[in-house]
């Protein structure tokens, strides 16, 4: 009989143990610490989302702010070449146009028309710089920095314009001069026979 209590009660803790093994296999296991982990770094992606999104419109404002500052220096820049284009020709009618209408190779007739169009170049070149000045002081035509700097650049390569013909005419008179100069040695050079 012991043998047989011994044997049934081996029995019974087998069969049991296989029992609660398959009835464990059928309930749903809830973890609840995944489960607040899962939530926790959810609230931490949508955190460094919006601090990213923050970042973006911060970059994009920064780019608007350094196009702003580079639209500027460019304007500078063709003001600084518009200035000196603008010394030079004032230097070169100073100077050469001086020489030219106080050379006696000149006839009276011919400053004027000499003066006339230095003087029509000059103006020209006035009008520019008042029309350059009241675009960058006020807010001409609401114009973006973009087509202000345009304007100027083309501005820039009127004042070279003008510094070529400047250059040419003053070129040409002086040529005019060495050859009546020359024509004048020619003409009144003494005999010697």
């Amino acid at each position: 009989m012991k043998k047989t209590i011994t044997r049934l009660s081996f029995t019974i803790a087998f069969c049991l143990t296989i029992s609660s093994k398959l009835f464990s296999q059928g309930m749903p296991v809830y973890d609840n610490t995944n489960f607040i982990s899962l939530a926790k770094s959810l609230v931490e992606s949508a955190k460094q989302t919006s601090q990213l999104l923050k970042t973006v419109e911060f970059l994009k404002k920064q780019k608007e702010n350094i196009e702003k500052v580079n639209n500027v220096l460019k304007q500078i820049k063709a003001v600084k070449e518009l200035s000196k284009n603008y010394q030079i020709l004032l230097k070169t009618v100073k100077s050469d146009v001086k020489q030219i209408l106080h050379s006696p190779y000149i006839k009276q007739e011919e400053i004027t028309r000499i003066s006339d169009s230095f003087n029509a170049i000059l103006e020209s070149s006035l009008d520019d710089l008042d029309f350059i000045d009241k675009v960058l002081t006020s807010d001409y035509f609401k114009m973006s920095d973009a087509e202000r700097t345009q304007m100027l650049r083309e501005s820039e390569l009127r004042s070279k314009e003008m510094l070529a013909e400047i250059t040419l005419k003053t070129r040409r008179y002086k040529d005019i001069i060495s050859f009546r100069e020359m024509q004048d040695k020619i003409n009144n050079r003494t005999k010697e026979y």
